[in-house]
């Protein structure tokens, strides 16, 4: 078969394949356990699935505007006056079929060929696979000190003549950690100054712990959003647990907006209309189950990280945010792909490669799931990496005894 070159150089996403595996072997009755994952136990506000029913219920599951149906792009900029404190109008906004599809479009809409796209490191997996699709050169930028967190400077190097944008995501998925208000502040100054889009993708910025709240992009901006090149992402799959509703939105200037609403009209055409409809319900409907969820995570957190802190050897920066932490593990194994597989092997536990978010040497680990799923995960891990460790296992049934002379 005959491929172009474009889909022989993208790789299929690290994350979904892991969550391909685990649902395989956990059908054929493995006692999985999935750290690997981003997806929220919580279920869906109510407000949401009764919206959805609602709209089920009179058979009329028609086509809808490319960019979204009016009472979506409504909640969506009562949102963003009531959460950002910035006014916008329903010009300045885009539903799509996912946050994913919100940036994917709006790469298609900015790139030309050769154009850069630059991001710390480390990043979410999708970033250089989807700037490769709209035809860009990604361009990860690693802080020299070993941190997760690169300057402004080091970003500034980076940037050449064919640097079209920016794209920080904070809190940060793999890590969790969250970017400094200073450094917000002064990345949209750079970025304003060098008239180069900020793309701020926020999809986590809700889901911020220890009292902390993320920096606001807006804050800092001094231009109007009409002349302005910052652009926001988010989306109800994360902070509402929503993520089978597949609805995401951008929001940027209105000739932007317009560019992305003709290429998404092209590609997909509109959301899913009960997709948008359930968001709606979830933005204009009881917010409690964000901090429910909000606490639920904090919580996992700090039994994650009491364990992790147990491992001889393994490093681990406290998330503020998201459903990660991102430990090195490089102690015991450098080759994170190795160790992966290594620990689904061996104990059937489900984590993702740090070389997939172009950190070598690190796990993303994944405390959403359930407390047992957490306790027990790390327990795993633990007993598989530490010779320390008792020299029996049980896996569900299924006893595993170790000699570890």
């Amino acid at each position: 078969m005959s491929l172009s070159q474009l889909a022989r150089s993208i790789r299929e996403s690290a994350t979904l394949k892991l969550n391909e595996t685990a649902a395989l072997l956990r059908d054929k009755g493995e006692p999985i356990i999935h750290l690997g994952g981003g997806e929220p136990k919580s279920k869906a506000p109510i407000d949401a699935v009764l919206n959805c029913a609602a709209l089920l219920n009179t058979g009329e599951i028609r086509y809808t505007a490319p960019d979204g149906i009016p009472a979506l792009k409504k909640a969506i900029v009562r949102y963003t006056e009531e959460h950002y404190k910035k006014i916008v109008s329903a010009r300045n906004v885009i539903a799509s079929g996912g946050a994913k599809q919100s940036l994917m479009v709006l790469l298609h809409a900015i790139l030309d060929p050769k154009e850069e796209v630059i991001f710390p490191a480390p990043y979410w997996v999708s970033y250089p696979e989807m700037v490769k699709l709209a035809g860009g050169v990604p361009v990860p930028v690693t802080a020299e000190d070993g941190t997760f967190f690169p300057t402004v400077k080091e970003i500034a190097d980076a940037c050449g003549s064919y640097t079209k944008a920016v794209i920080l995501n904070s809190p940060n998925n793999p890590s969790g950690a969250m970017y400094s208000k200073d450094f917000v502040q002064e990345m949209v100054e750079f970025c304003e100054k060098r008239s180069i889009y900020l793309i701020l993708d926020d999809i986590y910025n809700r889901l911020v712990f220890d009292g902390k709240s993320a920096p606001n992009g807006y804050d800092f901006m001094k231009v109007p959003l009409e002349e302005s090149k910052v652009v926001v992402i988010n989306g109800v799959s994360k902070m509402y647990a929503m993520t089978g509703f597949r609805i995401g939105w951008a929001i940027a200037n209105q000739p932007l907006i317009e560019a992305m609403a003709t290429i998404q009209s092209q590609q997909t055409s509109g959301p899913s209309s009960p997709g948008q409809w359930a968001a709606v319900g979830a933005l204009n409907g009881v917010q409690s189950s964000i901090d429910s969820l909000r606490v639920t995570l904090e919580n996992n957190r700090n039994v994650m990280i009491e364990r992790l802190n147990a491992f001889e050897g393994v490093k681990v920066h406290k998330p503020d945010g998201t459903f990660y932490c991102f430990p090195d593990f490089s102690a015991y194994m450098k080759d994170s792909q190795k160790l992966s597989n290594f620990l689904l092997e061996e104990v059937r536990v489900v984590t993702v490669p740090g070389k997939e978010f172009g950190f070598e040497g690190h796990l993303r680990l994944s405390y959403c799931g359930t407390i047992r799923d957490v306790t027990e995960g790390l327990d795993r891990i633990k007993w598989a990496l530490d010779p320390n460790s008792s020299n029996e296992l049980y896996l569900g049934d299924h006893k595993l005894v170790r000699d570890w002379q």
